[in-house]
């Protein structure tokens, strides 16, 4: 037979869901830490001060790389998603069209960007354009090929995003529109469109943030030097001093723009979220 357990003895008793969540958190944060720490101990961080943190260096690429390379890519970025929200409400509204053609055509507009990489599109605008059409020229110069370029691949996107925008807005808002005697081109305009856009505002403006990034595309329609961006700047001296600090330098140029709109985007879909 089996002894009694002894009087007074230990009674163990099984964790309860919330402690057994606690106990978990608690181990990977600790092997969080650990890796962390591991990887910190094989870095070799007199090489990488030495060829990325050059503090005389870094000096010199100021402050031309605020007023030309961050200057320019910032206007490549509002040209091209300007250029991508007009053409992209557009081809929004041809998805949404009753005539069948319209739907075709804004359908292959969309699936033929949305599925090519933006450099080739890149390279169709600096290439293929000037030899289907010889001697005439895209208006601008280089920042209204930057505009086309970007704004085609971001209208392919923009468009979803719109369609999907206006038809989460109630049907009843275009019938009691109408009822009030609006056309139905009126009704979008003035009643169904404004809600999409407030429905759409943190896709966008992430997209934005995204066309932030696919300026460095520029870089292969050849620019001239008052017409580089922060990738083709970082890159022209890094190669001219054999370092790598401008690269960095440029890379925090583009998180000081980057991080603020990525925090817009968390509040915009938060507010939205309580909206709802």
């Amino acid at each position: 037979m089996d002894r009694p357990a002894a009087r007074g003895a230990p009674v163990t008793s099984r964790l309860t869901r919330r402690q057994r969540r606690r106990v978990s958190q608690g181990l990977q944060y600790a092997l969080f830490v650990a890796v962390v720490v591991a990887v910190a101990l094989q870095a070799d961080w007199g090489r990488l001060q030495n060829q990325f943190a050059q503090e005389d260096l870094a000096r010199q690429l100021f402050p031309e790389i605020i007023t030309t390379a961050l200057r320019n890519t910032v206007v490549y970025t509002v040209s091209g998603f300007v250029f991508g929200l007009v053409l992209g409400l557009l081809v929004a509204l041809m998805r949404l069209s009753s005539v069948a053609p319209y739907r075709w055509l804004a359908t292959v507009y969309i699936e033929l960007f949305r599925g090519l990489p933006a450099l080739l599109i890149f390279i169709f605008v600096g290439v293929a354009v000037p030899l289907a059409f010889p001697g005439t020229a895209i208006p601008g110069g280089t920042y209204g090929k930057v505009a086309l370029g970007l704004g085609l691949v971001a209208a392919a996107y923009m468009a979803e995003t719109i369609r999907a925008g206006i038809q989460a807005v109630p049907r009843g808002q275009m019938e009691a529109a109408r009822s009030l005697g609006f056309s139905h081109a009126r009704a979008m305009v003035s009643v169904i469109i404004p809600q999409a856009f407030r429905i759409v505002i943190p896709p966008l403006t992430n997209e934005l943030v995204l066309l932030f990034k696919d300026s460095s595309l520029v870089l292969f329609l050849g620019v001239t030097l008052t017409e580089r961006e922060l990738t083709k700047f970082g890159r022209d001296l890094a190669s001219q001093t054999a370092n790598s600090t401008p690269i960095l330098v440029a890379g925090l140029c583009y998180l000081l723009v980057t991080v603020p709109l990525s925090l817009v985007v968390r509040r915009l879909e938060a507010r939205t979220r309580k909206a709802g």
